[in-house]
């Protein structure tokens, strides 16, 4: 296998403090068909970046919970249109905000109630996070989080805009709790993680996995070098289990854990002979779930020429039915400057300049 399809093209960005490093995969249904790394892990220890270096996904966590739910769904333990109040019940008094001029804003009782496929679609009407949420996101269990956000007004009637939110996401990990009886971390583990071999996929890093964590960087001051700085919507230290499970953004992983998720998804709901979702479920997942909206999201997924989804610093895992391909691109960067944000553009038009002709 090639080891310098995409490195060598991004490697100028790397000279030229734009990019740190990032982590590079190529795959099809089957197999990996290239998996690279450039640069650099960390600048301060000149740690070259390893193509089983972990990194923290984010956003990426949202198909994850996406897939538990339609898990469920499969089994008729939920169904999308269900109001998540009648799992909920603490959403049964959920209100809208409806600002009344500069100064006053006025509650009202949504035209529709809220549901399973609105959560999971950004079209809720719910905000980005509850303000309980601070200084970090992982601070309150699901439970928690739940009933603020059932105390935080929406800021829209559901089904009528399309407003990317946290909340959403979180809530359906609630759900996922409620109906399985499972604690959310415990369902993900033994009905994804460990039948897929995904083993370096997890809330919280190990001291081991840290020691493999990718630095994440911004750019610095006006010379424009990079800078090491904090994943700031986490609590420190990664390994500490008190922090929470973010449904909707905790998930760290490495490029070929990503792989595995997306050749299951991929394969109709099939991996290594074991099927993990029905046809019909991963049909409904990858298909535009949000109407006339402008807003492009099946269930979990965003739907933006490929199926994929992105992390706060960066990173994308997708796939292209049409041309069997999947690529996974993991940095660490929270903003870039120079060309640096267009890594993720050149690795995936080579990508399809090699791999899908």
């Amino acid at each position: 296998m090639r080891t310098d399809h995409f490195s060598r093209l991004l490697q100028p960005l790397v000279e030229k403090q734009w990019l740190a490093g990032a982590v590079t995969c190529v795959a099809d249904q089957e197999r990996i068909l290239a998996l690279e790394a450039v640069g650099f892990a960390d600048l301060a220890t000149r740690r070259p970046m390893r193509v089983d270096d972990l990194f923290w996904i984010a956003s990426q966590t949202k198909p994850v919970t996406g897939t538990a739910m339609m898990m469920l769904v499969d089994e008729g333990k939920v169904s999308l249109d269900d109001p998540i109040e009648r799992y909920l019940p603490e959403f049964k008094d959920l209100m809208v905000a409806v600002p009344e001029d500069t100064e006053t804003t006025l509650l009202r009782r949504p035209n529709l109630p809220v549901t399973v496929r609105h959560i999971l679609t950004h079209t809720a009407g719910m905000k980005f996070s509850s303000p309980v949420e601070q200084p970090t996101f992982d601070q309150l269990t699901l439970h928690q989080a739940a009933l603020s956000y059932s105390m935080t007004p929406l800021a829209a009637d559901p089904g009528t805009a399309c407003e990317y939110s946290n909340m959403g996401v979180n809530v359906a990990g609630r759900i996922i709790e409620v109906v399985s009886g499972m604690d959310y971390v415990d369902f993900l583990d033994s009905r994804l993680f460990a039948p897929l071999g995904m083993r370096d996929t997890t809330f919280w890093p190990d001291d081991a996995m840290c020691a493999r964590l990718a630095k994440t960087y911004k750019p610095g001051g006006a010379n424009a070098a990079l800078e090491e700085m904090p994943i700031g919507q986490l609590t420190q230290p990664l390994q500490d289990r008190s922090r929470r499970p973010l449904p909707a953004g905790g998930l760290f992983s490495t490029a070929a854990d990503c792989v595995r998720f997306c050749q299951m998804v991929m394969g109709g709901g099939i991996f290594g002979g074991r099927r993990y979702l029905s046809e019909e479920a991963v049909e409904t997942m990858t298909r535009k779930q949000t109407g006339d909206l402008s807003g492009q999201f099946g269930i979990g997924w965003k739907l933006d020429g490929a199926i994929g989804h992105d992390g706060a610093y960066g990173t994308h895992m997708g796939f292209d039915r049409e041309r069997g391909l999947i690529t996974v691109y993991l940095v660490q960067h929270a903003w870039f400057h120079g060309e640096g944000g267009n890594g993720r553009r050149i690795f995936e038009e080579r990508a399809r300049e090699i791999f899908a002709g």
